[in-house]
């Protein structure tokens, strides 16, 4: 296929032609969308090989445990067979992609972790869906701990600083107004609930590292990374969305400008999207926005996967430089009129009604609508889209446990570690204030300051904060989503 060498080439036209859009142009983000059984999967597996062809890292959920079937050869027959012959110019070779599996609770996969401390208190309030109170409580409390040098990683540590807080009011100082008793249990509670179901396992070390997902294939090909989301979507909801803020915040804090490049570093494919906009605080949404705005200059593609653009703010609708839109159903006054705004989101085509076209496509037909050459949209088109070359369906148990055994990220992420932190610093302190007897403790001190020692807790504090700063140069202790935009320190 090197006629096509710098572009994505999704399937063919009416005309048989090859449905074409620039590969430079890839970054300016994308959406799929359809109806339950359109071929979405199939459209998503297909620009996600195409990706790792041209050395384009991706990451993707796999909501339904069948995107992993990238993970091995394909085998044409039937339908699929005959959709590869009507297409000469295809070049279908099966094979499989390097894929990488990961799971929040380590079982299907390479464990998936963050900190809470580079999740920030912004994106924990939304994911403990807290109110403006309970909110600032909890900035209170991130105040604290980056004052103190507390490192925050796991649920543990946090509820251990809220007790802290909740039992020595005064090193609030300033903030003690804003960390009543009914904001420390309403926390503890909301951080109970996170832990039933199950969410804890995102929370500890050792935490995703970003260079881990953009490291190339010896072959040059991009590494395709699925996380499997399929009880995470359905028990936890709202921890799936908020770990992919987190992770398109990471990407654009960490990220170097690119300016034009010739084709991007990275593709994010966030099935379920409207997951991502459902009740998220309009302040939120609209840092949401604005990054999906801003990220593609760092060489990052974002494309939405979703029933129907309205599940998207309009907004987002707006950046979107590649649309595939598969068959959708229209049976109340509502959906017709749903289905007559996504028709006019499409450049007209002389030769066809985008409106008629939309109820009459077939499983694996889509309109698609493009970027020119100069970036301008093109012509909405009617596209059979070809057959990927990897597997259309799931792995079996023992071809997905071969995957990470031989995975080279192996031995990385699969065992937890827990090094000191606030829960163990707090615990420490507690410890010695009931061993000190109050009548020795001023003598203590100062025979500690005399011989230079680091014993008494402010040393320790200094000692073990230096120790993260060597870990962890240029990184603040409290991390909000995109600091930077919303004029918060970093």
């Amino acid at each position: 296929m090197d006629a096509f060498v710098d572009h994505l080439v999704l399937g063919a036209d009416a005309h048989g032609q090859p449905n074409l859009h620039p590969l430079r142009l890839a970054n300016r983000h994308g959406l799929i969308a359809g109806a339950t059984g359109t071929g979405k999967t199939v459209t998503l597996q297909r620009l996600a090989e195409q990706f790792s062809d041209a050395g384009v890292a991706v990451f993707a959920a796999d909501i339904k445990g069948d995107l992993c079937g990238l993970g091995a050869a394909g085998a044409p027959a039937g339908k699929i067979a005959e959709r590869i012959a009507s297409m000469p110019w295809l070049e279908h070779q099966p094979r499989a992609y390097p894929v990488t599996l990961w799971d929040v609770h380590g079982q299907s996969g390479h464990p998936l972790r963050t900190t809470l401390s580079e999740m920030g208190p912004l994106l924990l309030g939304n994911l403990l869906e807290l109110t403006d109170s309970q909110q600032a409580a909890l900035y209170a409390a991130f105040k604290v701990a980056d004052r103190e040098g507390l490192l925050l990683l796991d649920l543990k540590d946090l509820k251990a600083l809220l007790t802290h807080l909740k039992d020595n009011p005064q090193v609030l100082g300033e903030d003690s107004a804003l960390f009543t008793g009914a904001s420390s249990q309403a926390l503890q509670r909301r951080l109970a609930t996170l832990e039933q179901q199950g969410a804890d396992a995102l929370f500890g070390e050792p935490a995703l590292q970003l260079a881990d997902l953009l490291q190339p294939e010896r072959d040059g090909r991009g590494r395709i990374h699925l996380l499997d989301a399929s009880r995470l979507v359905h028990e936890a909801p709202k921890v799936y969305a908020t770990f992919l803020l987190w992770l398109l915040a990471e990407l654009f804090e960490q990220l170097p400008e690119r300016g034009d490049m010739d084709r991007p570093i990275l593709a994010l494919f966030f099935d379920e999207a409207h997951l991502l906009f459902d009740d998220t605080p309009k302040a939120l949404q609209d840092r949401l926005v604005q990054v999906v705005r801003l990220i593609r200059s760092k060489g990052v593609g974002v494309y939405f996967v979703t029933q129907s653009p309205s599940d998207l703010p309009d907004d987002v609708l707006a950046q979107l430089g590649l649309r595939v839109q598969h068959g959708l159903r229209a049976f109340t006054v509502k959906e017709q009129k749903a289905l007559r705004s996504v028709a006019d989101g499409f450049r007209a085509n002389p030769e066809f009604s985008a409106l008629d076209e939309l109820t009459q496509l077939g499983i694996g037909e889509a309109l698609v609508g493009g970027l020119e050459a100069k970036g301008t949209p093109a012509m909405v088109q009617r596209v059979a889209v070809a057959p990927p070359q990897s597997r259309v369906g799931v792995l079996s148990e023992t071809e997905r446990a071969s995957l990470i055994a031989h995975s080279p990220l192996r031995g990385r992420y699969d065992r937890a570690i827990d090094r000191e932190s606030a829960y163990e610093m707090l615990t420490a302190r507690a410890r010695e204030a009931v061993e000190t007897p109050p009548a020795e403790a001023p003598s203590r001190a100062r025979g500690q300051a005399e011989n230079g020692g680091v014993g008494d807790f402010a040393g320790r504090v200094l000692k073990s904060a230096l120790n993260q700063a060597a870990s962890q140069i240029g990184r603040q202790i409290v991390r909000g989503l995109l600091g930077s935009l919303l004029g918060g320190k970093r």
